[in-house]
């Protein structure tokens, strides 16, 4: 039997930190990543590449690993002429590869895995994920992932990451689709100043989760660390619960050339002022690598 803490009780007595981009740890490996699946067709082909990448940021201080799930969905799967028993699968394998990791690591701390449920933009693969806005109901984003959110609890993660979210109305879905499925949540929107990706003022995003017993934390990932820094202390306000911050290099996305631009902005001096203002969960998204999550482990553990 585990012996591992909830992650419940880790954030009511200190902070956690999280791992950085799977894409770029994968990318760095040599894996090519140019398709609509990105990293999630490495469940198929390449699994124990996964396993090694969670591993190696473990391995640079991180307590939580976030699954290889992000762009993992049956309908996408499907499109690869993979069916729904295979894509259950997989899902399912993206847990257990973090776990595997977990396993393999070589330290004495706790370690959890937060299993990926990412928004319905990024099964399009157009970029859409930074707009929101698809022109669908709630309840059509409901039944979207609810069935993926089913396969992912059931493989027995930690806690469910519901992260870059655009918009208040897939964050509305996210959260009727894991009501009822006994794992807790995380909720992170994606954000552009003190606004969703989609325009909403974050003030009512996260207003959204403060009553919601599922979510255990609520914040901001795959935004420029400037965006962050005013999200963090306004989701503890609004919400008063643990806050979930990891941001993106400070480089910017071109879905059309498929390519990062412009200059990193990320820095683990950031760490200090987001634990102040109520962030218990921090770590990176894109093009944050083992190195800076190292940093940010030496930071919060110096704290």
């Amino acid at each position: 039997m585990s012996t591992t803490p909830a992650l419940t009780d880790a954030l009511a007595s200190g902070t956690v930190v999280l791992d950085g981009g799977m894409s770029n740890q994968l990318a760095a490996a040599g894996h090519d990543l140019g398709d609509d699946l990105w990293s999630a067709r490495l469940l198929a082909e390449a699994p124990e590449a996964v396993t090694e990448a969670h591993l190696a940021y473990f391995e640079a201080g991180a307590d939580v690993a976030i699954t290889a799930s992000y762009q993992a969905t049956f309908e996408g799967f499907a499109r690869r002429g993979i069916g729904r028993e295979r894509a259950a699968e997989l899902l399912a394998l993206s847990v257990g590869a973090a776990r595997e990791a977990a396993r393999r690591a070589r330290t004495p701390r706790p370690l959890w895995v937060a299993a990926s449920v990412g928004p319905y933009g990024a099964m399009l693969a157009d970029g859409s994920e930074y707009r929101g806005r698809y022109g669908l109901t709630v309840s059509e984003l409901e039944r979207f992932h609810r069935p993926r959110a089913e396969v992912l609890a059931a493989a027995g993660p930690d806690v469910l990451a519901l992260e870059t979210v655009p918009d208040t109305d897939e964050a509305e879905a996210l959260l009727r689709a894991v009501r009822g499925l006994g794992v807790p949540a995380w909720l992170s929107y994606s954000a552009a100043g003190d606004r969703t990706r989609a325009g909403q003022p974050l003030q009512d995003a996260f207003a959204l989760a403060a009553d919601a017993d599922e979510v255990i934390a609520i914040g901001v990932n795959c935004c420029t660390p400037e965006d962050a820094d005013h999200a963090v202390a306004l989701a503890a306000r609004v919400t008063g619960k643990p806050v979930v911050v990891y941001p993106n290099s400070g480089e910017t996305w071109d879905a059309e050339a498929r390519a990062w631009t412009g200059r990193p902005t990320f820095s683990a001096g950031r760490v200090t002022g987001w634990r102040e203002s109520g962030a218990r969960l921090i770590g990176g998204c894109c093009r944050v690598g083992p190195e800076t999550i190292s940093a940010i482990a030496g930071a919060v553990r110096a704290a």
